[in-house]
């Protein structure tokens, strides 16, 4: 039995207390502590036991206590164990914190742990243990950089610290850094062999994570080797093999988790596995059972998160979609990022989903693509909740990517398609086409609706072929087949339906055959069947409507009259029939078909509305007003294509020529801006309103709102395949046109005529014309003018305008205050045109069959008439004037050419003259230069002629000292005489400016110098002796040698003293001698 004892003050004496024995009220063991002054470690060791023995209050008792400012100052000299105590209690602190579940309560405790450890650190701050304490504080907040750094502070000091290993080994696995973790764990098997198993467990975890799953199951299974009911090492072996996904590795992972759980009931891990296998068995009571029971027993938050999980999916697959979302929200809540746990949030977005909540639902599937981006499943979800928000853009995109991440999902291709087709039609069609080969390829079949939708593509890119091939695919065999083939064949006289198509009808019926079902009826008395499926009435309308564009309109009547003949409320049918007998000018027949459609649905907007266009065509504007109004009200103002029809009706009326009220035309254009804007209030991306409501802007003159209105309609129109509006390039120019900027018109309109009418409008043509007149621009205008002739030569309103514009033309040249000759000419030619076009136009005039005013035509011709007399007068004065100027230039270029040949003579005069003085500076250099290899040659004759010196002693060197400064003294006067001399020879002065000269004066001294220490008698003194010294003894030595020269010494050779000292030849030697 363990004990303590507790030494009495002032005596020998101890109490002796008993560690199992300890009272249930700690007041009287902090009494006797207090009294007897124990030592603090005896107050530790107390505390310790009672938490051991779960006394938790009481240990917090003892330690505050222990801590308290009293014990702190009457123990201020023992350190290590006050720090002890401190750092007790901040673990104690941090233990509460890390299982507190509210986030105050947490913080608070947190704060406690912190203030104990700060004022452990006052006392000894590089004491490791409270850095450790501080390191696992850190950790268990979260933050795990900083407690990377308490850790690293202990190993600093002492790198085999085991709490402080692996507490770091815990940090970097927090980081994500397993191998780092790895390698502290295996240092602290290095250092302390024989380390609890839950190292081993530490090992066997980052081995997991490093995808080293052989060598993490021998570590869990040496956890289990030194301790046989480590329930945590059972859970992880029990999950490897459930990864196994084989029968016999799920099995052992279930009896593991059992095992785990009857070790240890309240492993909320194990509860959560065992409770995931039950719910693939549809056990759903165990399910709620174990999950309940692991959120009592754990306060880990990705732990309860599992577990809140699994609860919701028991209900989500039982239908209960209200308790599932409630339970998917706590899991979710449970969470600190999706990243740790994504199903949950699955889970809540297809809840969501379910009960119409869709913007909820999106946040969560966007939160499981920002973990799995490549979610096929998520992507389509989240595409179909775009499309119910109106988000088409996103949607394209989500389905976009599904795609391309699983491009043999049909599904998802047909999604596509339809999302498509109102934007971009070509994508679209791809899309159907690969959901179609997807289907075949997996033989599936392939649905009309399916293959009417890509005939429907085709044919709206003008691929008519591609689309009848698919429209027969979808509607397979059927009379509709024969009925297809209209040609009479000469094979065709035993075919039944032939004889049927190609008998003879009386042509009082031909006009009416649209209407005709007899045909119909002869096929079915003859036995031949016109069976026509209900589903596959779609798809021969579509066909039917694709052989109308081919103008094959009476193959496209037999199929129409075919589905009239067996669903005879089919609407679309009668008016397609309608708009056939429309085209071929039979208006009567046209609203007779319009009539029977009514007669099924009264309220057709459809109907009514093509109706009242052939009203409008027949002239019938009251009629055609109630049709419209009749359009209107049966959609309820919905239909906004009968909103705009009357919107075009009061336009119309307000612009008609042969009734124009100023009043009643104002009132007609604001009804018009009315309907118009109110259509795009509804519809903003209806063109057409955009374009009528322009249209009255303009005509009420407010151009530059206009203007704005068709620019914004011509860029959405040509960002629109299926659009083609040519009138608002016009309408858009003639706002230019009004504004005067012609520039910009004419632009416009030859834009517009090249995009839509290939550069073959005569009208627009018009337009460009008129613009160009305007402008001044007579040639231009009539050029144009001659073109839309020569498009509609019947026309003689182009003509007279031609007129027109070459007189306009003549009548501005002669105008000009200069003038040509060529100009006058044109101008003479251009009047001679317009007279003879005016005159035909005359002739053709009394024909009364054009229009054209007779005496106006003949106010044009006599105008132009006398344009011609006044031009022949301007004729004569241009041409003078012509000459004139041409005289003028001629002498100007005469003047201009001499003043260029004396130029030119100057800068050759300036030339020789630079020439000849570069000849003489080379001539006079040539000379300098002969002059030197004269003088040259001179020395070296000199040097030849010297004499022998046969004489020795003081009276010839006395001699010849003599006959030096004689010719010293004579070489200064020359110098002086030659001064003006060299002045020419300053190029070979620069040449040997580096000559040394030296005066008499310092020759004869040198020659002392000599005679005092000959250099010849220390030579020969060494046994030296220089041969060339024998012979001139009298001659200063080689290293003081000088060399100098004059004019004078050319000019006298002869005469220079016998003895005077010779200059080599030798430049090596003169250098030298420089040097010295």
């Amino acid at each position: 039995m363990a004990c303590v004892y507790i030494p009495v003050q002032n005596s020998e004496e101890e109490v002796r207390v008993a560690l199992d024995q300890l009272p249930r009220d700690a007041t009287d063991i902090l009494d006797i502590l207090k009294a007897e002054q124990a030592p603090l470690d005896l107050w530790l060791i107390i505390a310790r036991e009672y938490f051991k023995q779960g006394k938790i209050e009481q240990f917090r008792q003892i330690l505050e206590e222990g801590s308290s400012p009293e014990i702190d100052e009457y123990y201020a000299d023992v350190r290590y164990e006050r720090i002890a105590i401190l750092n007790a209690l901040g673990a104690y602190y941090s233990y509460l914190g890390k299982i507190e579940t509210k986030q105050r309560e947490k913080e608070e405790h947190f704060i406690l742990a912190t203030q104990y450890y700060n004022k452990a650190s006052r006392i000894d701050m590089h004491e490791p243990s409270t850095w450790i304490g501080k390191g696992q504080l850190l950790l268990a907040k979260g933050d795990v950089d900083q407690a990377f750094a308490a850790f690293k502070i202990v190993l600093d000091g002492d790198r085999d610290n085991i709490p402080a290993l692996l507490g770091q080994a815990c940090v970097e696995f927090n980081r994500g850094k397993y191998s780092s973790s790895l390698e502290m764990y295996k240092r602290v098997l290095q250092v302390y062999p024989r380390c609890p198993a839950a190292v081993r467990l530490g090992i066997g975890l980052c081995r997991y994570k490093l995808g080293q799953f052989d060598r993490a199951k021998q570590a869990f299974e040496r956890v289990l080797q030194l301790d046989p009911e480590n329930v945590e090492a059972l859970v992880a072996l029990g999950i490897m093999d459930l990864q196994s996904n084989e029968a016999y590795g799920i099995r052992g992972a279930m009896e593991k988790m059992r095992r785990a759980f009857d070790i240890y009931p309240y492993c909320a891990t194990a509860l959560n596995y065992l409770a995931n296998h039950f719910f693939f068995t549809g056990q759903h009571f165990l399910v709620e059972q174990l999950t309940e029971t692991a959120l009592a027993a754990t306060t880990h938050g990705s732990t309860r998160a599992h577990s809140y999980y699994n609860l919701a999916r028991s209900y989500h697959s039982k239908g209960d979609y209200e308790k599932a979302g409630l339970y998917y929200m706590a899991s979710v809540k449970e969470i600190n990022k999706p990243q740790e746990f994504i199903l949950p949030f699955y889970g809540l977005g297809q809840v969501q989903l379910k009960l119409g909540d869709f913007k909820s639902s999106l946040s969560n599937f966007e939160k499981v693509l920002e973990v799995y981006p490549e979610n096929c499943e998520t992507l389509k979800a989240v595409a179909h909740i775009y499309l119910q928000l109106n988000q088409t853009t996103k949607a394209h995109e989500a389905l976009k990517k599904a795609t391309r991440i699983d491009p043999r999902d049909p599904e998802a291709f047909l999604d596509l398609g339809e999302l498509l087709i109102a934007t971009d039609s070509g994508a679209a069609l791809d899309a159907f086409k690969t959901a179609r080969n997807l289907l075949k390829k997996a033989n599936e079949e392939v649905s009309i609706e399916l293959l009417n939708n890509i005939g429907v593509l085709h044919f709206e890119r003008g691929e008519f072929e591609l689309a009848l091939q698919t429209f027969k695919e979808a509607l397979g065999d059927g009379i509709w087949l024969k009925l297809m083939d209209t040609e009479p064949q000469s094979d065709s006289i035993g075919d039944p339906i032939r004889n049927t198509l190609y008998q003879p009808i009386d042509s009082s019926l031909a006009a009416r055959k649209y209407k005709d079902m007899q045909l119909f009826h002869n096929l079915e008395k003859d036995g031949i069947s016109v069976d026509l499926p209900w589903d596959k009435i779609t798809t021969l309308s579509n066909l039917a409507r694709l052989f109308e564009q081919l103008h094959k309109t009476e193959t496209a009547s037999l199929l129409y009259r075919l589905i009239l003949f067996k669903f005879p409320e089919y609407v679309d049918a009668y008016l397609r029939l309608a708009a056939i007998a429309k085209s071929r000018n039979n208006v009567p027949l046209s609203i007779e078909l319009i009539h029977d459609a009514l007669q099924v649905d009264d309220k057709n907007p459809d109907a009514l509305c093509m109706l009242g266009d052939l009203e409008l065509k027949n002239d019938d504007w009251l009629k055609a007003k109630d049709t419209f109004r009749a359009a209107k009200d049966a959609s309820n103002g919905k239909d906004s294509y009968a909103t705009l029809c009357l919107g075009n009706w009061n336009y119309f009326a307000a612009v008609r020529s042969e009734k124009r009220a100023p009043k009643l035309e104002a009132t007609h254009l604001e009804k018009a801006k009315e309907l118009y804007t109110k259509v795009l209030i509804e519809h903003p991306a209806n063109m057409y309103a955009a374009n009528g409501a322009g249209v009255v802007l303009a005509e009420k003159g407010q151009f530059d709102i206009a203007k704005e209105l068709f620019t914004q309609v011509q860029e959405a129109a040509s960002g629109s395949v299926f659009v083609q509006m040519p009138d608002v390039w016009i309408n858009l120019a003639h706002v230019h046109f009004a504004q005067g900027n012609f520039s910009l018109a004419i632009k416009m309109y030859q834009n517009c005529l090249r995009k839509f009418y290939y550069n073959t409008d005569s009208q627009i043509l018009l337009y460009l014309a008129r613009t160009h007149y305007e402008a001044e621009q007579w040639q231009d205008c009539k050029k144009t003018l001659l073109k839309a002739i020569h498009l509609a030569p019947s026309n003689y309103t182009l003509r007279f305008d031609t007129g027109v514009a070459l007189q306009k033309f003549s009548a501005s040249t002669l105008q000009k205050t200069k003038r040509t000759v060529d100009e006058v000419r044109a101008t003479v030619a251009e009047l001679k045109n317009a007279v003879r076009v005016f005159s035909l136009l005359s002739a053709a005039s009394n024909l009364q069959f054009h229009g054209f005013d007779e005496k106006k035509i003949e106010t044009h011709v006599g105008y132009c008439k006398h344009l011609l007399e006044a031009a022949k007068v301007h004729c004569d004065a241009a041409e003078l004037e012509d000459q004139q100027n041409r005289h003028r230039l001629e002498l100007a270029r005469q003047a201009a050419i001499r003043e260029e040949e004396s130029r030119l003579a100057e800068e050759q005069k300036k030339v020789k003259l630079e020439k000849r003085k570069q000849e003489d500076e080379l001539k006079k250099v040539m000379q300098q230069e002969q002059h030197l290899e004269r003088i040259k040659e001179h020395w070296k004759s000199s040097g030849s002629k010297r004499k022998d010196r046969g004489q020795s002693g003081d009276e010839e060197g006395g001699q010849g000292e003599r006959r030096r400064r004689k010719g010293s003294s004579k070489k200064r006067k020359r110098d002086k005489k030659t001064e003006t001399h060299m002045d020419d020879q300053d190029e070979y002065d620069d040449d040997n400016a580096n000559t040394n000269y030296y005066e008499p004066e310092n020759q004869v001294n040198n020659q002392v110098n000599n005679d005092e220490d000959d250099p010849q008698d220390l030579l020969a003194a060494a046994g030296l002796e220089d041969s060339d010294a024998d012979d001139d003894p009298g001659a200063p030595s080689a290293g003081r040698r000088i060399r100098g020269w004059s004019e004078s010494e050319e000019d006298e050779p002869e005469k220079r003293p016998p003895n005077s000292s010779p200059v080599r030849d030798n430049s090596v030697d003169m250098q030298l001698s420089d040097g010295d």
